[in-house]
């Protein structure tokens, strides 16, 4: 599927799929992308010690492994790296524990289609969903939509969703300067706002994970919601001024 013929007069899109110990889920995802056309899918191995990389090999896709656990963040970065320089024009973030829908990657296409640079899948924006989260993170997340409409001056009803498109220009950006940290997707919301790409949100549906466990615990959670509040309000003068300097 590394080889995806896309529809003639267009270029596959990149699937991204940044995945640490995930081979339980993982086959069964890549299954489903092999069943849609234009898609090109590659799993970035970000250290697992399981069996991910080997069976993301077994499905036939092209699997980039990392040494050692660098985090979501420097798992996609990898990954816009590798979209930069095999030439996609277009990108979208998946993960490989059978949340995100592969029917609705189409979704993404559309509002980049429509003039996006960067689109998020809302797990909360209109559409019926399953999807819960805990009284903890539902707070957290709650406090997170405020402040990033008070620093950025857009509103976003999932700031934390992982799953994400991103056309050629976003996609140069972020293989430069994207966060490292966990809870990446907030800061680079911010960044993408503050050096003026236009960033939408569109409903998605998604699901409780098909396997594994989650990467985030109660106490891990809280100390890294801090620690992203923190980050965020030190940096908003350096965004307001690359805002300025845009204008």
């Amino acid at each position: 599927m590394s080889e995806s013929e896309a529809s003639p007069g267009t270029t596959p899109t990149l699937v991204i799929i940044p995945a640490f110990n995930e081979e339980e889920a993982l086959p069964a995802v890549l299954r489903e992308l092999a069943t849609r056309p234009g898609l090109d899918v590659i799993v970035v191995d970000d250290g697992s010690t399981d069996r991910t990389a080997a069976v993301a090999a077994a499905e036939g896709v092209t699997v980039l492994s990392l040494p050692f656990n660098l985090g979501i963040g420097g798992a996609l970065r990898t990954g816009f790296l590798y979209a930069v320089r095999n030439g996609y024009e277009r990108a979208v973030q998946f993960d490989g524990d059978g949340q995100h829908d592969p029917d609705e990657i189409a979704t993404l296409q559309q509002a980049l289609d429509d003039g996006a640079d960067m689109v998020v899948g809302s797990r909360f924006a209109g559409k019926a969903t399953s999807y819960t989260v805990s009284r903890v993170r539902a707070r957290a997340m709650g406090v997170l939509r405020f402040t990033i409409k008070t620093l950025s001056g857009q509103q976003f009803s999932d700031t934390s969703s992982g799953f994400r498109g991103f056309n050629r220009e976003v996609l140069e950006f972020f293989a430069r300067t994207y966060p490292a940290e966990y809870m990446e997707s907030v800061e680079a919301l911010l960044l993408a706002c503050a050096e003026g790409f236009r960033v939408t949100e569109v409903p998605v549906h998604m699901s409780d994970r098909e396997a594994g466990t989650p990467s985030n615990r109660r106490l891990r959670l809280v100390y890294h919601y801090l620690r992203l509040m923190v980050v965020l309000v030190a940096s908003a003068p350096r965004r307001a001024v690359v805002r300025e300097a845009r204008a």
